[in-house]
């Protein structure tokens, strides 16, 4: 795993597949996605790394339901006594009461696909709160909720705006350059959802997959969005 400083208080957490990122308020932490099952160790581990306590981690805020952004949620949850958070459309396979939705590939996606499939599989895990959009949680003076639809239904963003910081889950990528990222159950929706959360005007954004955005993050979000 590959630890990645964004800012003084974010960090992020580079996996074999996805990342997490981890925010600091004082000595309160909050990860965004946690990785797959085999990443708790890690985490913690790059939590010690960086001077903090992982039983510091407060909540862990789910993005959305696929197993590489919450295979290891619950694991740290239990261990340090965390929240989990999720979208209440994602929340039932988060859960492993509903399966994955199917994505609608393209064909140079597939193999993209296959190779998310090596990804192990993550475990049935716990939502303590459901959201729907619009909340605003207890962290980064204020962590708004964005409904993020299309990549999954019950993707979620969070935009920080009194930092300027966007996670944007899944629903945009950077590999090699910012672009709407890929495996979406509903492409249009999507790219919709990309336009929605470039409007926001980030200074600093966090993907899914992908390097960070730390320069004219405004500019270059707003330009890949109008591309999508």
């Amino acid at each position: 795993m590959d630890l990645v400083e964004v800012l003084p208080q974010l960090h992020m957490f580079r996996f074999r597949i996805g990342q997490a990122c981890l925010w600091r308020d004082g000595t309160d932490l909050t990860l965004i996605d946690a990785g797959d099952i085999e990443s708790a160790a890690a985490i913690e581990d790059a939590i010690r790394t960086l001077g903090h306590a992982p039983a510091r981690i407060r909540r862990i805020v789910l993005t959305h339901g696929h197993r590489d952004h919450y295979g290891a949620a619950q694991e740290l949850a239990d261990r340090h006594g965390a929240e989990i958070i999720a979208h209440a459309l994602d929340a039932p396979v988060v859960r492993g009461e509903r399966p994955v939705p199917e994505p609608d590939l393209l064909e140079w996606e597939l193999p993209l696909w296959e190779h998310g499939l090596t990804c192990p599989d993550a475990p049935p895990t716990r939502v303590d709160r459901e959201v729907t959009g619009g909340e605003v949680l207890p962290f980064g003076d204020g962590a708004r909720v964005v409904h993020a639809p299309g990549h999954t239904p019950g993707s979620i963003a969070l935009h920080l705006p009194r930092h300027g910081v966007l996670f944007t889950g899944d629903t945009v990528a950077c590999v090699e350059r910012v672009m709407l990222g890929v495996l979406n159950v509903d492409r249009a929706e999507a790219a919709a959802t990309f336009r929605r959360l470039a409007a926001l005007g980030p200074r600093t954004v966090c993907f899914g997959h992908g390097d960070p955005l730390t320069e004219d993050a405004a500019a270059v979000m707003e330009a890949a969005a109008n591309g999508a």
